[in-house]
């Protein structure tokens, strides 16, 4: 597996590229938080290739479930996926992630 590397300064600026790559008619993606880092994986090749963008910042989540507006460039700690004008978050904190750990070993 290939890891290619984007850094962000901010959660917020995560969540606003994955709104923008997200497939229509879909508000929800998750997010993971391991280590310190909020991060996603997204595949850089097609029909099972493993070259990845790994998109990340060092930061900290508070939630389960992050209600984003685009707009405001702002996220928000909600207890239910509710609208259909908002973008959502489920964030996912794995106690072991051995790809992430690769990830963010060559990360130093």
């Amino acid at each position: 597996m290939h890891v290619e590397y984007e850094e962000f300064s901010s959660v917020s600026d995560i969540f606003s590229y994955m709104a923008a790559v997200m497939p229509p008619m879909k508000n929800t993606m998750p997010i993971n938080y391991y280590k310190g880092y909020v991060f996603a994986f997204i595949p850089l090749t097609h029909n099972g290739g493993d070259v990845y963008l790994m998109i990340y910042t060092k930061a900290e989540l508070d939630g389960r479930i992050l209600e984003f507006d685009i707009n405001a460039n702002t996220f928000k700690k909600v207890l239910a996926i509710e609208r259909a004008d908002k973008t959502y978050f489920v964030v996912v904190s794995p106690k072991r992630n051995t790809i992430a750990d690769e990830a963010i070993k060559k990360l130093a």
